[in-house]
């Protein structure tokens, strides 16, 4: 069984030590859902619901959230974000969402991108809870990561 690394001898949680590690670009895209009524969606998609374009605010929210992620998560590593970004579709069940984070850096931005998908979902929700008591957010996942070494990128 592999160990977790944010778990000392003792088993105490702690922040990872990753400064002996190169810097590599880094990439993370992370998806997921929140499924909608069809009123909903229709509501959306005319830019009638009352606290204004949900998908351009989620996308923003999304952003913002990947940014601010170690201000979240406890032991997560403080990256400079060199890009972050995050699509949001509007479907007949509801807005997909997938983000994009990359860095370089000595840790991956897995957390990042899933932040963004989190935090764009519960931006979603919470401007349509108004008209619709049974949105389920789901489907939240890693789709891919990946790495290369910092030189290969100059």
């Amino acid at each position: 069984m592999a160990e977790f690394s944010h778990l000392d001898e003792d088993g105490s949680a702690r922040m990872v030590d990753v400064s002996q590690k190169p810097p590599v670009r880094r990439t993370a895209v992370a998806a997921g859902k929140i499924y909608l009524g069809r009123e909903t969606v229709r509501l959306i998609g005319e830019k009638l619901i009352e606290k204004g374009d949900v998908l351009t605010v989620a996308r923003l929210a999304g952003i913002m959230g990947a940014k601010r992620t170690p201000d979240l998560i406890p032991l997560c590593h403080s990256l400079g974000l060199d890009h972050a970004d995050l699509d949001c579709r509007l479907e007949e069940d509801g807005v997909s969402m997938r983000a994009t984070a990359r860095c370089t850096g000595r840790t991956g931005v897995e957390m990042e991108a899933l932040t963004a998908v989190s935090v764009a979902a519960l931006t979603v929700y919470d401007m349509c809870k108004a008209v619709d008591k049974e949105m389920q957010i789901g489907d939240i996942h890693l789709v891919e990561k990946h790495k290369e070494d910092a030189e290969s990128c100059e």
